[in-house]
């Protein structure tokens, strides 16, 4: 209900509202489609945010804008849930779950070790760190725990993969 362990990718289609909302607010990242509708809907039948809408939502897109949606129960567009941040990407109507499992795919062809350490530290610097010393040292520790990971990785630069921008998969050649 909190936290998992792994990246989560939520494909929204149609209305994502009240409780489908929050579920997708347990997600890493939103792949909205364009026609999609967003909001705490059950703000106008007297129903509170009991799955970590209240928690999460100010977080992700800041205290002012998740008032906003709490407190008014309006509708948000694709386009505009985008600027707030509260979708990562919008897409076609009838493309938010192949561009969500493709988005996977391209995050898993991707250094695990390193990946899941950034990940919990960003989590753990949003939700749960006493400060921001502890939240460096944090950061730290899990970057540590990836080291063979990184080593691998620096080499590979220093060999020219990735330089320029390109966009290589590296964890092919690890």
């Amino acid at each position: 209900r909190y936290h998992l362990a792994k990246p989560l990718i939520a494909a929204v289609a149609g209305y994502a509202v009240a409780g489908g909302l929050e579920l997708s607010l347990l997600a890493d990242m939103r792949v909205v489609e364009e026609d999609a509708i967003m909001g705490v809907f059950c703000r106008r039948f007297g129903v509170p945010l009991i799955d970590g809408g209240t928690v999460r939502l100010p977080r992700l897109i800041g205290l002012s804008r998740a008032m906003d949606l709490i407190l008014t129960g309006r509708p948000v567009t694709a386009n505009e849930a985008l600027n707030f941040g509260l979708a990562n990407r919008v897409v076609p109507r009838g493309e938010s779950l192949k561009a969500a499992i493709d988005l996977a795919q391209e995050i898993a062809s991707f250094p695990q070790d390193c990946m899941l350490a950034d990940r919990t530290s960003a989590y753990f610097s949003t939700y749960s760190a006493p400060s921001l010393e502890e939240a460096f040292r944090y950061e730290m520790e899990g970057g540590s725990q990836a080291a063979l990971e990184a080593q691998r990785g620096a080499k590979q630069f220093t060999q020219g993969v990735g330089k320029h921008g390109a966009f290589d998969n590296p964890k092919s050649k690890l």
